[in-house]
């Protein structure tokens, strides 16, 4: 097995949607994105696990993203949140996969592509309330809606919109959030008044599922707190104070590897490529085999510390495609081989979460777990 790898606590994801239910009212579904390999911790298992929960449906980016689940033998009702190429649409049909739709022309290639498999294809028209990428704009809502329902082998199973700031607690973007789901709901009645059944009413994000309980609807979206993370500016803290003493997400990602080498230097020895590190007095390096090249990002460079035996290390040094260089001092006690914790759950003693990381690069806890590679073996802890 290879020294880096990327452990998936399975009971951590099991834990995380019993805590997003307290949020919940019963009847309130539950669509978790898969997409991006399950934001790095591997779509199968993911979708595996949450579906014994109970959860719904899950939610893809690409077509091919839903077929490697139906592959793995998901029958779940599968969306997939963006709009493919017309070639993509066979596969739409073949492999039963629901897709957002949001202007005629796309309609019309679906609608087609179901007479030519004479298969119903169900799809879930995407309004733009304020996010400005993908979705029609208010005004065709209806319109489009008609559009569906007039075609036979199309159904209409659901509306939807995104929001853009629900996990922000700045007053204008709450004032924001509001009016974009005031917009939603305004266009979801006027489809109604056509006597046009909308199917699934959905719009809560995971800042929504939490800051927002009149925005559930039908279903929910909940991405980033399914994998343990806060969204945003609604950290654990903020909630504890305000909407419920009990609630607390666990990271399911943990990232470990192991110390391959260790070597002295002097003090005024250069460390890696540049030379961006000078050694300021004797120390022990050590070397670990995780770089770049395995979601270890270049741009962290001397923000990031790992966990060693309960003790924080700083990278040191440029950090590399394949490996990175940690400063131990002296008379550390590390051994070579011991282990090394990049991030992960508290509980499994990492000193360092992926929002911690993110935090110290300006960045989000989303970028961290998905940029670790495929090539780091994804081993799944039951």
């Amino acid at each position: 097995m290879r020294a880096t790898n990327a452990f998936i606590h399975l009971d951590n994801i099991r834990h995380n949607i019993e805590q997003i239910r307290i949020f919940l009212k019963p009847e309130t579904k539950i669509c978790v994105p898969v997409k991006a390999d399950g934001y790095g911790h591997g779509a199968v298992e993911v979708s595996k696990t949450v579906l014994k929960t109970g959860v719904y449906c899950l939610a893809v980016s690409a077509v091919s993203e839903g077929k490697e689940l139906r592959d793995a033998g998901i029958t779940a009702p599968i969306l997939t949140l963006s709009l493919p190429v017309p070639e993509e649409i066979p596969d739409i049909v073949n492999y039963k996969l629901t897709p957002l739709v949001f202007d005629a022309e796309y309609i019309k290639l679906l609608a087609d592509g179901a007479k030519q498999a004479n298969s119903v294809i169900t799809v879930h028209l995407k309004i733009d309330t304020g996010m400005g990428r993908i979705g029609c704009p208010i005004e065709q809502a209806v319109p489009l809606a008609r559009q569906i329902n007039s075609l036979p082998l199309l159904k209409l199973g659901g509306m939807c919109t995104h929001f853009a700031v629900s996990d922000s607690l700045a007053p204008n973007d709450i004032a924001y959030t509001r009016l974009q789901f005031k917009r939603f709901r305004l266009v979801a009645d006027a489809v109604k008044k056509q006597g046009i059944r909308p199917g699934l009413l959905h719009c809560a994000n995971s800042g929504a599922v939490l800051m927002y309980p009149e925005m559930q609807l039908d279903m929910v979206r909940s991405g980033l707190i399914t994998y343990g993370y806060y969204p945003g500016d609604i950290t654990q803290q903020f909630l504890s104070e305000t909407v419920h003493k009990e609630f607390a997400l666990r990271p399911v990602m943990e990232f470990k590897t192991r110390i391959v080498s260790i070597h002295r230097v002097q003090a005024g020895y250069n460390v890696s490529y540049g030379r961006t590190w000078t050694a300021d007095k004797e120390t022990e390096l050590a070397v670990i085999p995780a770089g770049y090249g395995d979601g270890i990002l270049r741009r962290y460079g001397h923000n990031l510390k790992v966990s060693i035996k309960g003790k924080a290390y700083p990278v040191v040094g440029r950090i590399c495609m394949d490996q990175c260089m940690v400063d131990l001092g002296l008379n550390s006690g590390v051994k070579r081989w011991d282990e090394v914790s990049v991030f992960g759950p508290k509980e499994t003693g990492s000193l360092f979460s992926a929002q911690d990381i993110a935090d110290n690069n300006n960045t989000i806890p989303y970028e961290i777990i998905c940029a670790i590679n495929k090539r780091v073996p994804r081993i799944f802890v039951k």
